[in-house]
């Protein structure tokens, strides 16, 4: 059974692009243990320049003990608890398991398929 099936166009497309907002804080948490923030490499100024605006919409609630390598992962963390608790509520559905949001589904079901199974 695929997501389409189960839920709106609409909920998939919200999720996705959380989803992919909190993965790419993710990375560039995991990019800054080997990189630093004004690094050349692309990779790296790309998930700086992609997350800097959603980090100063976060910053009056983000507190300043953290240092500035956990900020991404702390802001990835309210994407998480979103995407896990507040849109599954809103829509009137019981909290899902892990791997049961529709981005990391597909990702799986793509290298499951890829990798033999």
């Amino acid at each position: 059974m695929d997501a389409l099936s189960i839920f709106p166009i609409w909920v998939i497309a919200i999720d996705y692009v959380l989803g992919v907002v909190m993965w790419t804080l993710i990375a560039r948490t995991a990019m800054g243990f080997f990189l630093p923030q004004d690094s050349e490499f692309f990779f790296m100024k790309f998930f700086v320049r992609a997350t800097n605006p959603i980090l100063r919409v976060f910053k009056p609630v983000t507190p300043s003990f953290l240092l500035d390598l956990f900020v991404p992962l702390y802001v990835a963390w309210f994407f998480f608890m979103i995407r896990f608790y507040l849109m599954p509520w809103l829509l009137g559905y019981s909290v899902m398991g892990m791997l049961s949001f529709p981005l990391e589904s597909e990702v799986s079901r793509f290298l499951y398929q890829l990798f033999g199974g």
